[in-house]
């Protein structure tokens, strides 16, 4: 080839480089533009979803009795232009809300229960909420609020046609034990969805790569005779003895079992009268683990020792299972799109007067407190898939479809979930200043979807290898939603 050829060639290349790279540049840009704009829309918005959150703060409604929380964002999206249907799932509090047609369809997850036995004034000492029993120790309230926000931002964008395809927000009731997900994801509600993303409240913030434990829970019953506890203890049959047999092997069993397993119960009936031989007692357990089989074996296991309890105490048993949940499938594709994301958005900064509450909450932790600071950091992305503690129903949502979620610091740092220091904090501005963390992170990763063609099909292909040849099968079987489950 001559001189001249390869210069002509060198040329060419050079040409066709700083034509790609002046593309991509642009087309940058305009991903920057949209992202701009969501993340504007939703801070014009601030005081707004400030109310909404608050009010359901103030609802603090326990799992499948959300109506006015459910009935609060289902409204809020109605007005917003969003189809919305109800009672999907043959849950009267679970919703879909829909914008927009076609390819690909985006999910956004959104949560709104509180917890029971956790009401708390949104004041740094602990102090109940006059006249109230549940409060929101996880944070839901802000969750729930934050998507319906993210997905508001993305429907502007697509109704001013700037993106196309379809989004949903998911209104996800019942996570607190009563794997509300798994019924939606049971009836097929993610069939047709292409990614989903999600959140949960924290005191940090991070791309969510930790899996969670699998999950099976169930309330035992069982029936004995009454009788007089002291004038004829021998014609009565307790079926409080009968709880207490079972607790006792259960906890036997805590040496035989995976030492990652994690087993625990309350008693919810125990009887009425210490002179009275209880005729029917309750004991509702969890067992959890971070393989869905061993989840099952065990449980099988605790089943064995409530037969026998009942067996040794002459009474009889039944148990109803009320939850259960997958570990969760983590997606690197779709989390390295959310780090640059939360990355961008930043943490949470508090004022002087936040950083004297933040310093009453943690001065009453036993435990050494991280720095306050940690709060307005974004750690780095890192796996440690098998690290997690809890369990969540977004586990069988990524079972059924490529997931991925972030954490905020909507807490001082340090504060552990499902405690009274996560509800004060939850009641404040830092809580606020949290979720707005994380409506604009889940805005800009679903804009990434959109735009990127590619993402999601690297994605599929992750989530596919992951899921192998698993068939799924909900852990907790064919029962119908337990509506009744916090009665």
């Amino acid at each position: 080839m001559s001189i001249v050829r390869q210069s002509v060639s060198v040329l060419l290349l050079l040409s066709v480089s700083i034509t790609l790279f002046a593309q991509k540049k642009k087309t940058a840009e305009a991903d920057a533009r949209l992202k701009d704009q969501a993340v504007q829309d939703i801070q014009s918005k601030a005081d707004i979803y400030r109310k909404h959150a608050m009010d359901i703060w103030d609802f603090a409604e326990v799992g499948y009795k959300e109506v006015k929380s459910s009935a609060l964002h289902r409204q809020t999206l109605k007005d917003n232009g969003f189809l919305v249907e109800t009672g999907v799932a043959e849950i009267p509090t679970a919703f879909v809300a829909t914008y927009g047609t076609g390819k690909p369809v985006i999910g956004i997850l959104a949560e709104y229960d509180a917890l029971p036995g956790m009401s708390q004034e949104a004041i740094p000492e602990k102090k109940a909420v006059d006249g109230k029993n549940a409060g929101h120790a996880c944070g839901h309230h802000l969750f729930g609020t934050a998507s319906i926000a993210a997905g508001i931002a993305v429907k502007k964008l697509i109704e001013e046609k700037r993106i196309s395809g379809t989004i949903k927000v998911f209104g996800c009731p019942a996570e607190e034990g009563g794997s509300g997900k798994v019924y939606m994801v049971r009836a097929g509600l993610f069939n047709d969805v292409d990614a989903v993303i999600h959140w949960h409240p924290g005191d940090d913030n991070e791309v969510t790569m930790t899996s969670a434990l699998a999950n099976k829970s169930a309330k035992f019953r069982f029936k004995g005779i009454a009788a007089h506890a002291s004038g004829a203890p021998d014609k009565g049959r307790s079926s409080l003895d009968a709880v207490e047999a079972l607790n006792v092997m259960a906890n036997m069993m805590r040496e035989h079992i995976p030492q990652e397993a994690r087993l625990h119960y309350v008693i919810t009936n125990g009887g009425k009268a210490p002179n009275i031989v209880p005729d029917f007692a309750e004991a509702y357990y969890y067992v959890r683990h971070p393989r869905k089989e061993e989840v099952k074996a065990i449980f099988e296991r605790i089943v064995k020792a409530a037969q026998g309890a009942a067996l040794g105490t002459e009474t009889t048993m039944e148990y109803e299972v009320i939850g259960g949940t997958h570990d969760l499938l983590l997606n690197k594709t779709l989390a390295e799109v959310m780090q640059k994301n939360i990355d961008r958005t930043g943490g949470v900064v508090y004022t002087p007067a936040e950083i004297e509450f933040a310093k009453k909450i943690q001065s009453s932790f036993t435990f050494k407190a991280p720095a306050i600071e940690n709060a307005a950091k974004v750690k780095p992305l890192k796996a440690i898939p098998d690290a997690g503690g809890g369990s969540t129903d977004v586990g069988d949502v990524s079972y059924a479809v490529p997931t991925v979620g972030i954490k905020a610091a909507t807490w001082v740092p340090g504060t552990p979930a499902h405690s009274w220091q996560a509800v004060a904090a939850g009641g404040t501005d830092i809580g606020i200043k949290g979720m707005m963390v994380a409506a604009k992170a889940m805005a800009m990763t679903a804009i990434d979807l959109y735009t990127d063609p590619t993402i999601i099909t690297k994605a599929t292909e992750e989530f596919k290898a992951a899921k192998g040849n698993y068939k799924y099968e909900a852990l907790l079987g064919n029962r119908k939603p337990a509506l009744d489950y916090r009665d």
